[in-house]
């Protein structure tokens, strides 16, 4: 249970970050932070599964330790030591909340940063995989890889991908004598194909993964190139052009009266590894000095650039949400895959709401800029914005489509991990985005060459008119 930027995707491997959290870790406003049956105490010692995630943890002595498994392989995974009453800290520092639920042996665990949370049983012990010997050896080591996909990943189907044909064609070329170099190499050739920039490999400091075909992945580079674009020209007769969380965010107020919001990221505002305390005063920094009782009164329509974003915290895209409402309303439903066997079987769906802030909101006409650097979190903030009472109209190309948090396994030849997804963000009809992204009411090419070479910004003034006429 992972929400990751692109740019936290090269530390996630066996010996950095922590198996439940990576990148800028940020938690949920209190209103998704839990089902209201859940229970105050925290769960007595013992061992408890996780209904999907392939996963078993064992709470003793105020340590949870994590075991991440597969029908071959049990690996040791995160540690987090309790703070409080049901709380915990990971090695990362990034904090979780573990409380009874109703039924016999039944446990809910959050992560600070998700807008959802995993679901738990207790078990009498550990599989028997976890009580033999660790899987070691290039060998094993893709078996352990192969099988973690086989498991856990949603989309093979959607995608008209053969894992087994996968594994016949690849496996054969594993032996004792393969390097880490060779394997690390042959797990990108069977990634690639998926084009899911979720979806990774990583041996010290290199790492693969791969985005949809003909998309661009968000960079820093890219976006501060974007960036300067948009100030020279978008934005060269805006007034109260102002910077906040570290540069992620910038506002303007346009001639016509409408406000421009550009959001390059859901992460970083308060420096990478700041808790969620600190990611979200920035943002409400931010958000009031931008949602002033005098602007939302009096803005005539609202531009949202997302077309360079790089993901982060959903939970902080929800909190955005609830600025841009008066009427509370469900974002996304997300639901895990449950059955190692059958990809076609889920967790219940868990609803993700969007409450109205406490504070000014705009509840006018909205244009969203979107194209295939939109990533992860910047595709869930956009599917927020789906059933958002009023005017949402999106403008631009798809967004990438990659939703799920990713879920990380750690691989048996030190140094070497793995990285995937295993959730679906359902729409209120129960289809998702995975894969072709959200689509564009409107259709408008994003920051291609052209564009740049003519001046042109045609999404942005194809919104500017929507919104003025």
């Amino acid at each position: 249970m992972r929400r990751v930027t692109t740019a936290a995707m090269a530390a996630l491997t066996l010996t950095v970050g922590s198996g439940f959290t990576a990148g800028a870790a940020t938690a949920v406003t209190p209103a998704n932070a839990a089902p209201a049956a859940v229970g105050t105490e925290s769960p007595k010692s013992g061992i408890w599964r996780v209904d999907g995630y392939g996963a078993v943890w064992s709470i003793r002595d105020g340590v949870l330790q994590e075991y991440e498994t597969t029908a071959v392989s049990c690996l040791k995974g995160d540690v987090a030591k309790r703070t409080g009453p049901g709380r915990y800290v990971d090695e990362s520092g990034v904090g979780l909340t573990l409380r009874s639920a109703p039924g016999r042996d039944r446990a809910i665990l959050h992560m600070d940063g998700t807008t959802g949370h995993q679901e738990l049983r207790r078990v009498g012990k550990l599989p028997a995989t976890c009580t033999g010997p660790a899987p070691e050896g290039p060998v094993a080591t893709f078996d352990v890889f192969w099988q973690s996909y086989e498991e856990n990943y949603p989309f093979f189907a959607a995608k008209g991908i053969d894992w087994h044909a996968m594994r016949d064609r690849y496996r054969p070329k594993v032996h004792a004598d393969t390097t880490p170099e060779e394997l690390f190499a042959i797990f990108s050739e069977m990634l690639d194909p998926l084009e899911d920039m979720h979806a990774g490999v990583g041996y010290g400091d290199r790492y693969f993964n791969r985005g949809r075909s003909g998309t661009v992945p968000p960079s820093e580079e890219l976006d501060a190139r974007v960036k300067k674009f948009v100030l020279a020209r978008d934005l060269k007769d805006a007034e109260h052009v102002q910077d906040f969380a570290k540069g992620r965010i910038t506002y303007a107020d346009l001639p016509g009266g409408q406000g421009y919001l550009r959001i390059s990221g859901f992460s970083g505002y308060a420096g990478d590894g700041a808790p969620y305390t600190e990611q979200l005063a920035e943002l409400d920094r931010a958000l009031d000095a931008v949602f002033t009782e005098g602007r939302t009164q009096r803005l005539r329509g609202l531009i949202i650039d997302l077309r360079i974003n790089g993901g982060g915290s959903d939970a902080l895209g929800v909190h955005l949400a609830g600025r841009l409402t008066d009427t509370g309303y469900v974002a996304y439903s997300k639901r895990a895959r449950n059955d190692p066997a059958d990809p076609t079987r889920h967790t219940r769906p868990q609803p993700v709401r969007v409450t109205p802030a406490a504070a000014p909101r705009y509840t006018g006409p909205v244009a969203v800029l979107t194209g295939g650097s939109t990533v992860s979190a910047g595709e869930t903030f956009t599917q927020a914005l789906i059933d958002r009472p009023g005017k949402a109209v999106r403008i631009g190309r798809p967004t990438q489509g990659v939703f799920s948090d990713v879920l990380p396994r750690r691989l048996p030849i030190s140094g070497m991990g793995t990285w995937l997804p295993n959730e679906e963000f359902l729409t209120r009809s129960g289809t998702t985005f995975d894969g072709p992204g959200i689509p564009p009411h409107l259709t408008e090419p994003v920051f291609t060459e052209e564009e740049f070479e003519k001046n042109r910004d045609s999404a942005f003034d194809k919104a500017l008119k929507i919104l003025r006429s």
